[in-house]
């Protein structure tokens, strides 16, 4: 069954969910970090896709991963004159992640990944189907 062109199409459709999932988790983690400078700052991640067509069946297209691009927002500037990471001038510089998009993000790969696993439950299921019928 795995070499089924479906199971390949939906397997990268999990892959590039999962790279996605992963960027988002790192995102939130680092959301409200903070450093010294501006070339120091955490900058947040966002996966490229790309559409990869399938090599047993050209009707079909898979996706990769083609990057994980950094964002070339600028940091966050804050006045903080108290804390220990301040510049000389008393400011700290954070990433720019907005935590509400980014968990917007998080759940639409979250459904997509669950709607990548529905597709490979169900060519599995009506491949055994098939099979079970020539007994």
């Amino acid at each position: 069954m795995s070499n089924l062109p479906i199971f390949d199409v939906a397997g990268s459709a999990l892959q590039a969910q999962s790279v996605r999932l992963s960027t988002i988790a790192s995102n939130l983690a680092n959301a409200d970090s903070v450093a010294g400078s501006p070339d120091a700052v955490y900058k947040p991640l966002e996966p490229v896709f790309q559409a990869q067509p399938n090599a047993t069946d050209p009707g079909l297209t898979g996706v990769r991963v083609r990057e994980i691009a950094q964002s070339e927002a600028p940091p966050v500037r804050r006045y903080e004159p108290g804390h220990p990471l301040a510049d000389a001038d008393g400011y700290v510089y954070s990433p720019d992640v907005d935590p509400v998009s980014q968990m917007v993000n998080l759940i639409s790969a979250s459904r997509n990944y669950q709607a990548g696993v529905e597709v490979i439950n169900t060519a599995k299921e009506l491949a055994l189907a098939t099979i079970s019928m020539g007994r």
